[in-house]
């Protein structure tokens, strides 16, 4: 089971994050981001009798290991679609609350290996990004419809690049000789404008903000936070495992104010209600021997919560 799973991706803080979920045995879970199986795996090992397991993702490539797991495990069931339906799919099952939710948000080794899937610089492809393959929009859609305002907003707010204008500029200058249709191609049309001992790091931010738009990342895991909240039962769990600053900041939010915005509300006495509490130690991060045997799990932080009971009747 693990050998297959690893073929695809290695599940970072495998045991802390499945740890976080404090795991009842006949408890009801979801794993939002199946991927490779690594820690849904996990999770079914700790269940037991009527456990229950249902696991997200939206993309075709995960379907062999999910009916795989399937044909092995009573407990599990596969639901392939974005987590944003998280409650929709709950109640489909017949589930007002369960007992904990995992997700991991980082790209999968599967998908940055992958060459024609278009999710890394590493290599000539077309420029596709889609986690859903069966969505319309593409990177090589935005760089050829949207304006250089628009693409220097992207840019900016979900790649962080002080840059952003220059290089939508550059960008724009370019497909009115071409199109912009590969990675190649992205990365010929930017790289005299990033400086060099930079050139891989930003390279990885253009890249990470095209994957962001073309897939509605930020407004998904919006809809999703909202759903966790109101879907998990007072002392239930949630594990999330974040990649960058722009996810890692909602996560937080929700955790420390019940809202990705981080607004603390109080009522008239003063006395403020958040849904969910963090779970000592507030913030996990790999060791120095996982990122040497992972290095992709460099950049991974894992937060715990548990759902408290305040709220509860009026969310759900």
């Amino acid at each position: 089971m693990y050998a297959m799973c690893e073929e695809y991706h290695i599940p970072v803080l495998l045991s802390e994050a499945v740890d976080g979920l404090d795991i009842k045995p006949e408890g009801i879970y979801a794993d939002l981001t199946f991927g490779g199986g690594g820690h849904s795996s996990e999770i079914l090992r700790r269940l037991h009798g009527k456990g229950r397991l249902y696991a997200f993702d939206q993309d075709l490539d995960a379907l062999p290991r999910a009916r795989e797991l399937e044909a092995r495990e009573k407990g599990f069931t596969f639901v392939r679609s974005n987590f944003r339906f998280l409650r929709q799919w709950m109640r489909y099952f017949g589930h007002d609350h369960i007992d904990g939710i995992l997700a991991d948000l980082g790209v999968s080794s599967h998908h940055l290996d992958h060459e024609v899937r278009g999710f890394s610089f590493r290599f000539d492809a077309p420029l596709d990004m889609r986690m859903n393959q069966k969505a319309s929009l593409t990177a090589a859609d935005i760089l050829r419809d949207y304006s250089e305002e628009q693409l220097a907003s992207v840019l900016y707010l979900y790649g962080e690049l002080q840059g952003s204008r220059r290089l939508a500029a550059a960008i724009v200058k370019a497909r009115q000789q071409k199109p912009v249709e590969t990675t190649g191609q992205l990365a010929e049309v930017l790289r005299p404008i990033l400086r060099p001992e930079r050139e891989k790091k930003d390279m990885a931010r253009v890249f990470q903000a095209l994957r962001i738009e073309v897939n509605g990342e930020m407004t998904a895991l919006r809809q999703m936070l909202d759903a966790a909240t109101r879907v998990l039962r007072p002392g239930g769990r949630l594990s999330i495992l974040t990649y960058h600053s722009l996810e890692d900041r909602m996560v937080k939010n929700v955790i420390k104010a019940g809202n990705v915005e981080g607004k603390v509300e109080a009522d008239i006495f003063g006395h403020t209600h958040a849904p969910l509490a963090a779970v000592s130690p507030g913030l996990v991060t790999p060791s120095p021997a996982e990122q040497l045997s992972n290095p992709r799990s460099r950049s991974a932080k894992l937060r715990v919560a548990e759902r408290t009971s305040e709220g509860f009747g009026e969310q759900n």
